[in-house]
């Protein structure tokens, strides 16, 4: 059965024919100050995306929309979970960015300086990014929570010159205090920070080092009377450097670049989300993370959009948050993670009934696998099939989606638990770990044959890790690893079962992780579920799992065999469980990913490493416990 539609076949087949061709029309949906010399060129591992050609980020984010009359339209929308409001126009962010730019041209800060940002999702952080994009400064925004060590970490790893931070965060309520980790990452032998800036916002004023602190009005003060004017910049200058979350091993730090990252984004955001300017956009993301980079802060702006940029937790004050401010601002789309819908499913569809979400269009998931149960209770039990519920999938590494439905250009059916097909340029394949092609429902390793423009081209420094860790990894083959292990089906939809190193092999069956927690959530008790493998002298492997129950619900031992009764019916006997875990929640990076090495180390009593980019640490000692008391009864008996 043909599921592509001949549009979409036809842009996927001109991609395939011809890249150069496909990726310059591509381009030509933004304005350039000068053209590029040639589109692509490519010495594996390196290449470079419209070299030659000039742009700014910025200046197409912020001055083409004011220059063609749209500068009262309004482009950024600041909500807070304590009921604070903020909008600003195109034109008026335009004049904020400038001051900034100015300011930072008046702290000595120039073309290719390195700044990292450690403030929450707030209109001044975004400020400062497109300041540094205006400029042709390179920002690194650390996510604000990580603690001393990684922030100190991350400025080293740059060398950043200027640090600027906000002294408290919101969360849940409370003000989260920054500036005391700021202080303790800065004693760390962190001798390339000059100054910084801090956004003063909590009750009490922060705490402040002479001759090294300012604040924020000081550093406004700093380009009065300055220059705030873009520069011209070639295509494959760095806009921004973001380290990856640091859940297996030491950071890397991604680069993306001013021309490729930019036309990607662009297109995807046109291609995938049926972005268009009189969209109101939420991605419910933090700056902090690519997600916040790419589609809360620059595609949104880049196709002429109001943008909303929350901060706090959307099920704060009350679970009902997230349908309040979808109704307040009119939203018509949502971006958001597989992680916030199974949060909202804990309390129940009932906290939806009473909004008007009418305004709302279409809602896109992406962080990890959206498991058929969550897309099912999103999909059909809250929007009653009235809009499309869509899964995709992308990387840090990638700048946008890669794998997905492309409703902007003609939707596609959808298969739930499938992030949908390689998307139009995105030349994608499966192989087994030896380099070997897998046919259709083989299970074997994601790969890229073919750069496109949103890959980044380099690692912070690390030009032999860069070679390593994505062009080396399939013997043999010089294709990008995105170290995921997947298949696909007849149709072209790609089903991807967890990270590669993750797959849990029993009895010489290879089970993938999020196989094994999508058939937990099967059941109407479970509300999350997260699996590893645990050594077994019999089988080699058998699972360990770790559920969260929903609300209402109580852990039994006539629920234990339900449970597990559920997984066999969903995978079989080859699903076997060694152990069965409940907990109040799982170990999440604050990007929502399950931390599963975490899980694999309580199991094997282990200590986890660094849990630096961790969303609640009580989530390890909650697993920890549960896992003793497991081996505590197994002992009793």
């Amino acid at each position: 059965m043909e599921l592509v539609n001949p549009i979409v076949r036809r842009w996927c087949r001109e991609a395939a024919e011809d890249p150069d061709t496909f990726w310059a029309r591509a381009a030509e949906k933004l304005p350039w100050f000068r053209p590029w010399d040639r589109v692509f060129e490519w010495e594996p591992p390196a290449f470079r995306w419209y070299v030659g050609g000039r742009t700014n980020l910025a200046y197409n984010c912020l001055d083409r929309h004011v220059a063609a009359g749209r500068g009262g339209q309004t482009a950024l929308i600041y909500v807070t979970e304590r009921g604070e409001r903020r909008l600003f126009t195109y034109a008026q962010l335009r004049h904020e960015v400038e001051r900034v730019a100015a300011a930072l041209r008046g702290m000595g800060i120039q073309k290719g300086d390195r700044i990292t940002i450690y403030m929450p999702i707030c209109p001044e952080a975004i400020m400062v990014m497109l300041a540094a994009a205006r400029i042709g400064a390179i920002h690194s925004v650390v996510f604000a929570g990580f603690g001393a060590g990684a922030l100190a970490d991350r400025i080293k790893a740059l060398g950043s010159r200027l640090l600027f931070i906000s002294d408290v965060t919101y969360r849940k309520g409370g003000d989260v205090p920054l500036k005391g980790i700021v202080d303790d990452a800065l004693a760390l032998d962190v001798a390339s920070i000059e100054q910084v800036i801090v956004l003063s916002r909590g009750k009490e004023p922060a705490s402040m080092t002479a001759g090294r602190d300012i604040s924020w009005a000081e550093f406004l003060e700093r380009g009065k009377g300055g220059d705030g004017s873009h520069v011209e910049l070639e295509a494959n200058e760095p806009a921004y450097i973001l380290a990856t979350s640091g859940t297996t091993a030491k950071p890397k730090q991604v680069v993306h670049t001013q021309g490729g990252y930019q036309v990607f984004i662009h297109s995807m955001a046109t291609w995938v989300f049926g972005m268009k300017p009189e969209d109101v956009w939420w991605s419910t993301s933090d700056i902090g993370w690519v997600v916040g980079h790419s589609y809360i802060v620059y595609a949104p702006l880049l196709r002429g959009c109001a943008t909303i940029a929350y901060e706090g937790s959307i099920d704060h004050p009350s679970p009902e948050t997230i349908w309040q401010v979808i109704e307040e601002f009119g939203v018509t789309a949502v971006f958001t993670s597989p992680t916030a819908v199974r949060l909202l499913m804990r309390s129940g569809e009932e906290r939806v009934r009473g909004y008007d979400l009418s305004c709302l269009d279409r809602v896109f998931c992406a962080g990890e696998v959206l498991n058929p149960p969550a897309w099912e209770w999103l999909q059909k039990k809250v929007f009653d099939d009235r809009i499309p519920v869509i899964d995709h999938m992308w990387q840090t590494e990638t700048g946008g989606p890669i794998f997905g439905n492309p409703y902007g250009l003609a939707i596609l059916p959808i298969k739930p638990g499938s992030s949908g097909i390689p998307l139009p340029g995105i030349d994608a394949t499966i192989v087994t770990p030896e380099g070997e092609p897998c046919g259709p429902g083989e299970k074997g390793i994601m790969a890229i044959k073919r750069p496109f423009p949103g890959l980044t081209a380099s690692l912070w420094g690390e030009p032999e890790r860069y070679r390593k860790d994505y062009w080396e990894r399939i013997p043999n083959l010089p294709y990008y690893s995105t170290g995921d292990s997947a298949h696909i089906d007849e149709d072209g939809y790609v089903w991807f079962a967890g990270r590669a190193d993750e797959i849990i092999k029993i009895a010489a069956h290879r089970l993938g992780t999020i196989e094994v927690e999508t058939a937990f959530l099967r059941h109407p008790a479970v509300a999350e579920a997260g699996v590893t493998g645990r050594p077994d002298e019999l089988r080699g492997e058998v699972i360990s799992a770790f559920v969260v129950l929903k609300d209402g619900h109580q852990q039994t031992d006539e629920l234990r065999k339900e449970l597990l009764a559920t997984v066999r019916q969903e995978l079989g006997p080859v699903a076997v469980i060694g152990e069965l875990n409940v907990v109040k929640g799982l170990p999440k990076t604050r990007s929502g990913k399950i931390m599963r090495r975490v899980l694999k180390a309580v199991t094997l009593d282990r200590d986890p490493g660094d849990v630096t980019t961790i969303e609640d640490e009580g989530s390890v000692e909650d697993a920890r416990q549960a896992w003793e008391e497991m081996k505590q009864a197994v002992r009793s008996t």
